[in-house]
């Protein structure tokens, strides 16, 4: 089967771009001295987590527990959750520490005390990392506060639980506009993990950080004992404009279809909301629009004239943004999505492929599990 005989709009992954990815990150986190744990949640396939750990990756995380009992039925042994569970899901969390190894995060002293009486009661050690605001904003305990190395020997303390050590989530790097300031921050982020051990006074056995834009400066950075990158394996448009990848490393595209030409100016592609993603893009270079369409099907060189501006739920409206095009009712396109994770989400299967031809299906087994 080739690609054309594909019905769209469809999701590829280039087979050889995927592998290279795979093998480049896992030879560099290796040659450092540091654990790869791949997030999951980009690919959310438990074939493409077994190429990474037949690689060397030590587990994978996942970003929700549906997530996690899926690569759990798969075969996958050792899971890592980087996302504040309440204790309200406590069945289900022991349930998987049975059949697995299973870490989750705490961020609360409160919830951890819960987690810990839930793990006594049931007679069981239950490991988690204390997650760590390192600039993000999102989820985490502040470094700087004066409390947070007495929050680290609490929870160390509680019984029931194991304490394995401090994660972090430098997403803030993907709003960087130059590589300096992306390693910077990375380097700002294993020094607040280290001062926080530190001054803790408690062994931590792991400090894990996790973000594409920094992995590259992370595995240089002392003290880092696990690297948790997830868009690595196919990155996307939003990886290019931070310095991440080219757009030769681009391992996901959508397959899409001219529906119409209702003007001189506009096009009409099959591939949606539905299939691409709303997430803007930050970074460098030319940021604008729902995805960067390519000049040529089997290419990987971005066609500047053309500007996706609009999704409907099964409507790309692009705007041709310089000249003409000569693209007609009918013609293929492929697009390198802003956000490669989410487009894994809104589909049942990828096809692998190498160049135009389809050389497998691989169902998308993790989709949808969002609780």
């Amino acid at each position: 089967m080739r690609i054309d005989d594909l019905q769209t709009p469809a999701v590829l992954i280039e087979s050889s771009r995927l592998k290279r990815n795979l093998d480049r990150m896992q030879a560099a986190v290796t040659a450092r001295g540091r654990r790869l744990r791949p997030h999951a949640k980009t690919h959310k396939s438990p074939l493409v987590a077994e190429m990474q750990i037949a690689r060397g990756a030590v587990g994978i995380c996942c970003a929700k527990l549906g997530e996690a009992e899926v690569f759990a039925d798969a075969g996958i042994m050792d899971i890592r959750l980087p996302y504040p569970l309440n204790p309200v899901n406590a069945d289900r969390v022991l349930a998987l520490a049975d059949r697995v190894a299973f870490s989750f995060i705490v961020d609360d002293e409160g919830v951890a005390r819960a987690w810990s009486d839930i793990a006594r009661r049931a007679g069981r050690r239950l490991d988690v990392l204390i997650k760590v605001d390192v600039g993000f904003h999102r989820c985490g305990i502040d470094p700087n506060a004066g409390d947070a190395p007495s929050i680290v020997r609490e929870v160390a303390a509680l019984p029931g639980l194991r304490f394995k050590g401090l994660l972090s989530h430098a997403g803030h790097a993907y709003g960087a506009s130059s590589d300096a300031e992306v390693e910077a921050i990375a380097c700002a982020e294993a020094r607040m993990l280290r001062g926080l051990a530190s001054l803790s006074g408690v062994v931590c056995e792991e400090l894990s950080v996790g973000a594409t834009p920094t992995a590259r400066f992370s595995i240089h950075q002392e003290g880092v004992t696990e690297l948790r990158p997830g868009n690595y394996a196919y990155y996307d448009r939003m990886q290019v404009a931070v310095g991440s990848a080219t757009w030769d490393d681009c391992a996901l595209t959508v397959l899409a279809r001219v529906v119409s030409r209702p003007a001189t100016d506009r096009i009409i592609f099959d591939s949606g909301s539905k299939t691409l993603t709303s997430d803007a893009v930050k970074g460098r270079g030319n940021t604008a629009g729902h995805g960067a369409v390519l000049e040529e099907v089997h290419g990987s060189r971005p066609d500047d004239s053309l500007l996706i501006e609009r999704l409907s739920e099964e409507h790309a409206t692009v705007r041709i943004a310089s000249g003409t095009s000569r693209l007609a009712i009918g013609d293929l396109v492929r697009i390198i999505p802003n956000h490669s994770c989410v487009v894994s989400n809104m589909v049942d299967t990828v096809w692998l492929v190498d160049g135009d031809v389809v050389v497998d299906r691989l169902p998308v087994a993790a989709r949808g599990r969002i609780t």
